[in-house]
């Protein structure tokens, strides 16, 4: 990428997201990095006069399946545009009753099941240990909680976020497995994408939203009814996001940005 953009905040998720109503788009930037290529064009918009950078996750037409999303490359290129904080979207299935489908859960915890992805940037020769005990940002996590509150949207401001790499769903015996892990969500994205944020010291908030129930439950999930709700969801996450870009464009007062203080061998 030959130009940083004075960019602070990224929403990373699905594109229905940048809906051009909410956020005028100023700029499309295709980025390389030296991890690939990013998933999709990185939308630059406008809101309030505050720009944001909006990535597809999956890329153009959901093409790109959950364990093969090149999280490097994307968080790579927002960083490269001045990003600070990200905002990442994710549709999870509930493993609890009083998580419902069409509630939020802001995570503050998660457990790693993926077996096959890229998750750091170090590589060597250079080795770093990064805490991961508090992997979320507390600030714009309450800040998130705050605002979809204020819009009477259901909200649950902690909960445990369990990664699988997918693409297919849970059987049923793995489905108990991560209730007795005491987990509250499962969804395919949030890792690597979150620990490769904090590796270049940003902020990471998870705005998950409930679709289903995971298949502990007596209906077994299915592509086509999480599609449903989501749409659905769609609507609830974006007044959220309204509400909550301009408090995260404020200074940072957290901790975020010295993860990598202490943590080189």
């Amino acid at each position: 990428m030959e130009m940083v953009m004075d960019v602070k905040i990224a929403v990373i998720g699905g594109t229905g997201l940048a809906d051009p109503k909410l956020f005028k788009t100023v700029e499309e930037v295709e980025a390389n990095t030296q991890y690939g290529k990013p998933s999709d064009k990185i939308r630059i918009a406008e809101f309030g006069g505050i720009r944001v950078a909006f990535l597809p996750r999956h890329g153009s037409g959901h093409s790109i399946p959950p364990h093969m999303v090149n999280s490097r490359a994307n968080i790579s290129a927002l960083k490269d545009l001045g990003v600070e904080r990200v905002i990442g979207i994710a549709a999870v299935g509930s493993l609890k009753e009083s998580l419902k489908p069409g509630h939020i859960v802001i995570p503050d915890q998660f457990i790693d099941m993926t077996k096959q992805r890229k998750s750091t940037f170090y590589d060597g020769p250079k080795v770093i240990h990064i805490s991961a005990a508090d992997p979320f940002c507390p600030d714009i996590s309450k800040m998130a909680v705050k605002r979809a509150k204020s819009l009477k949207i259901p909200v649950h401001d902690s909960g445990t976020y369990v990664c699988v790499e997918g693409p297919r769903f849970s059987t049923r015996a793995e489905s108990v497995l991560w209730r007795t892990m005491k987990a509250d969500v499962i969804g395919m994205t949030l890792y690597p994408e979150i620990q490769l944020a904090r590796e270049m010291g940003m902020c990471y908030l998870s705005l998950s939203s409930v679709t289903d129930y995971d298949v502990w439950a007596e209906k077994p999930v299915n592509a086509k009814g999480i599609i449903e709700t989501m749409k659905k969801n769609t609507v609830n996450v974006q007044n959220v996001l309204k509400k909550l870009i301009p408090d995260v464009a404020g200074d940072r007062t957290c901790d975020c940005e010295k993860v990598l203080e202490d943590a080189e061998l």
